[in-house]
């Protein structure tokens, strides 16, 4: 009886397609039987969705629409799933032209990945050659670019400078000025790392002030994540988005060595009293206690570039020996590294000093030094940052990649709703997807572009999932980082069923999202 209603209930959609072309590559789809949970953070209810022309043509209930359909489309029985808007990455790593595929976020149902995160992007001048290689490269997600302060810095020949001049500080903003016009969404900054670190408070808002012209985003890995230091970290980033004018937006939001969730309401409350005086501040977390980043985090400033390796460790290796001794063992010592580099990917900076017999501070001057690679770090509190996730201003990331040596590449989407939603009930369903989709597309600006996308809504890009939430289970370990989420079985992309019942399709329907 139930099919008997739908074919008669699909014999006068017809009209509604009738004269309009199917988006090359696709055809149009019927997803019906399906909880809708729409990305807005509102209850999920019955209904149907019609896609044409990659879009949501029709939200409605089919059987009892008295319309037509025309033409050949992918019919797809929701019934027992839910249908949601595909996730959107705020903090994603990769090279889109290295490996397209992105199959580690699509299989998270990860359909947007932002990039060039952490104050670092391509060079490509100009812009919109890059935008027309990557779209040639047929990504598996949609690509939303952001122009990075540091890769400025170093176009703009201002590189390692310590107090750039205001010619310096015009050309930076020039630059960050064409990335805009092109089509990026915003600009990151990564000032723990070099060369941001450099950067002045001056040059910071001089730099972000095209973003504020172009109603884009300023997104932050702040100076530092430390805990005792966090308040002044946050309040450089506020008055970088007060004194430019535009929003900003906390990266990977943490905190180092915290503890609990009354740390957390502290910082949450400085991010409230901020937007009660009008800054627009939100923030991002990835659901997992260790980080990820190059080992010369754990170096003094001193004895990275521009500082020559090679005589800091001639000339001042004792110090050196001290201060990487006090700064590991601050971050909970060497067995709560885990290294991310050959020949010692997978095994903790302990188990290599042992191996070797040597001071783990001699293995890191005399086998990796601050350029050797990267490492994963146990340093969070898992009820600090479950609480900041909480926040309704807080977002998913992943801030992953295709390669890097830590699960949250892979898993992290998957683990909000295995982990957050399913186990513990910290996030209702339609709270996490909502920080998983609607959220991030109103932060960054999808939603309220030309792009419209993040939300199940007509007229709105089709990017949408299909999925039973009582199965989705990130199955990714820090033993085995690079195994991919399971459970999203239907991800449509673009109004292209990129994956259907599970099976994969060889098409890719990804493309560079252009802010205009």
């Amino acid at each position: 009886m139930r099919s008997l209603l739908r074919d008669l209930s699909l014999l006068a959609v017809g009209a509604l397609f009738c004269g309009a072309a199917a988006a090359e590559g696709s055809r149009p789809i019927v997803i019906q039987g399906g909880m809708v949970i729409d990305g807005t953070g509102a209850p999920r209810q019955r209904t149907d969705i019609v896609v044409q022309d990659g879009r949501i043509a029709h939200i409605l209930n089919l059987e009892t629409a008295r319309m037509s359909f025309d033409g050949d489309p992918i019919h797809i029985d929701a019934t027992g799933m839910v249908v949601t808007p595909g996730f959107i990455d705020t903090h994603a790593h990769g090279n889109p032209l290295r490996t397209p595929e992105f199959e580690n976020f699509l299989a998270m149902g990860v359909t947007t990945v932002c990039l060039g995160m952490d104050g670092s992007s391509p060079t490509t001048d100009p812009w919109d050659e890059w935008f027309e290689k990557v779209d040639e490269a047929a990504p598996g997600p949609n690509v939303a670019p952001f122009v990075g302060h540091g890769t400025v810095r170093k176009v703009s020949g201002t590189e390692y400078d310590k107090e750039p001049t205001e010619e310096q500080i015009a050309a930076m903003a020039a630059l960050v000025r064409e990335a805009m016009e092109a089509g990026c969404w915003g600009m990151t900054t990564g000032i723990e790392y070099i060369p941001g670190t450099f950067a002045t408070r001056g040059e910071l808002i001089g730099s972000a002030k095209p973003v504020a012209e172009f109603g884009g985003l300023v997104m932050s890995h702040m100076r530092t994540e430390d805990d005792g230091e966090l308040e002044a970290a946050i309040d450089e980033l506020l008055a970088q988005g007060e004194g430019a004018g535009c929003p900003v937006h906390i990266s990977h939001f943490k905190v180092v060595y915290g503890k609990g969730t009354d740390r957390a309401e502290e910082l949450l409350a400085k991010l409230d009293a901020a937007r009660a005086r009008g800054t627009r501040v939100t923030a991002d977390v990835y659901p997992y206690t260790a980080s990820y980043t190059g080992i010369g985090i754990v170096f003094p400033e001193w004895a990275k570039p521009p500082n020559e390796w090679e005589e800091v460790k001639a000339e001042r290796r004792e110090d050196l020996r001290e201060y990487l001794r006090n700064r590991v063992n601050l971050r909970n010592g060497p067995e709560a590294t885990l290294l991310g580099m050959s020949p010692y990917t997978g095994r903790t900076l302990k188990d290599v000093a042992d191996e070797m017999g040597l001071p783990f501070e001699d293995v890191l001057i005399d086998h990796l030094g601050p350029g050797g690679g990267s490492a994963a770090y146990f340093v969070m509190n898992e009820t600090l940052q479950g609480r900041l996730l909480q926040d309704p201003n807080v977002m998913v990331c992943s801030d992953g990649s295709p390669t890097m040596h830590h699960p949250r590449g892979y898993g992290s989407f998957a683990k909000i709703l295995r982990y957050y939603v399913r186990e513990t009930g910290m996030l209702s369903l339609e709270e996490a997807v909502h920080k998983m989709s609607g959220l991030p597309a109103k932060t960054v600006g999808l939603s309220e572009s030309g792009e419209r996308r993040g939300l199940l809504r007509k007229g709105y890009a089709a990017d949408i999932l299909i999925f039973d939430p009582e199965t989705v289970a990130d199955t990714a370990t820090f033993d085995d980082p690079h195994r991919l989420s399971a459970g999203i079985d239907t991800i449509i992309v673009n109004g292209v069923a990129v994956r259907n019942g599970g099976d994969w399709s060889e098409e890719r329907a990804g493309r560079v999202l252009r802010k205009r």
